[in-house]
């Protein structure tokens, strides 16, 4: 195995993987499915469980130590809870977490909780019944809001809250989701959209951090809270008293790319060393072609090499990423 470490030349140490493992979803959303219909990978082209985790082990011997599962919808794929313990039991990974819409979350707790999960990340756009059936095309905010409130019960810590801030949309719930935090431990995330491959949504100007901190000033002061190194992109406040506490993601208003120690692995198969960027490199096809593992690695290490300083999308600029964030795990 290659002693290298994943260090790009901005010296940034890359220790996070986020990994699609399906490109399903049990919801429509708005701004993320198009009117037409998305083609979806075959069975065959998604890599299997156990693909994934020889990529994991490799990873870890190069400095990966946390891992992310996302989709599409996680959850949605059949046999992720053996998955999840599996990957959990890799020695090196020092945390293993979720994120989820929360459909299938209240009746399955118990099983992630087993397989070593411990914190959550549940996308949540609306507080409101009728417009989460208009955002996701589902009648299902009671469950998953009973979701999110058993899971508090159940020792789940933190549960984070992603709300991706939507003009028009969901602007006139930015202070109830703030309101949240005073009563409830919950760690509550405004994400600035990205345009990530076609949606059906029509946006006017973006709703970005600024604005959004503006309007959540006029509740509370809101109180700085000190970055750790196993902090994601956010900038976190806290109001004074409260349980919970807030997040701000601004990718495009304030770019975070100078801190960025992600890389990301799709459900395909494809390792992008950004997000918002579409370059990508192919580690199925050398995996089953039987390359050893320092053959891979050396692509992990290349996928480093490329990682830019910053993505480029501008506030202005209607130029995104062709790929949909279903297949990448965002």
């Amino acid at each position: 195995m290659s002693t290298k470490q994943l260090i790009d030349k901005y010296n940034r140490h890359l220790t996070y993987l986020r990994i699609s493992i399906t490109d399903r979803c049990n919801l429509r959303c708005t701004y993320c499915v198009p009117h037409d219909r998305i083609p979806r990978l075959s069975h065959e082209e998604i890599l299997r469980y156990e693909e994934i985790l020889r990529i994991v082990k490799i990873g870890v011997e190069l400095g990966i130590s946390k891992v992310r599962i996302t989709g599409g919808e996680p959850l949605v794929r059949k046999g992720v809870y053996e998955f999840l313990d599996r990957l959990s039991r890799i020695p090196g990974i020092s945390e293993v977490t979720l994120t989820t819409n929360g459909m299938n979350l209240k009746d399955n707790l118990e099983k992630i909780k087993a397989a070593g999960i411990k914190r959550l990340n549940i996308s949540l756009d609306t507080l409101n019944g009728e417009k989460f059936r208009r955002i996701t095309g589902k009648d299902g905010f009671k469950d998953v809001w009973q979701g999110i409130k058993a899971a508090g019960e159940d020792g789940f810590d933190p549960i984070k809250l992603n709300v991706v801030a939507l003009r028009g949309t969901n602007d006139d719930e930015l202070l109830d989701f703030a309101k949240l935090t005073f009563r409830l431990p919950y760690h509550v995330r405004f994400i600035e959209y990205m345009p990530i491959g076609k949606s059906r949504m029509q946006f006017g100007p973006p709703l970005l951090v600024p604005e959004i901190m503006d309007q959540i000033r006029s509740i509370g002061q809101l109180k700085s809270i000190e970055k750790n190194t196993d902090d994601g992109p956010a900038a976190r406040f806290k109001f004074e008293g409260a349980l919970g506490e807030l997040g701000f993601i601004s990718a495009l208003s304030h770019h975070f790319c100078g801190t960025c120690n992600r890389l990301r692995l799709t459900a395909s198969g494809q390792l992008r060393p950004c997000l918002l960027s579409d370059h990508q490199l192919d580690l199925k096809t050398p995996l089953r072609a039987g390359r050893p593992d320092s053959e891979l690695a050396e692509l992990f290490c290349r996928a480093v090499t490329n990682k830019p300083s910053d993505h480029n999308l501008a506030i202005n600029n209607p130029a995104g990423v062709s790929c949909q964030m279903s297949s990448i795990g965002g």
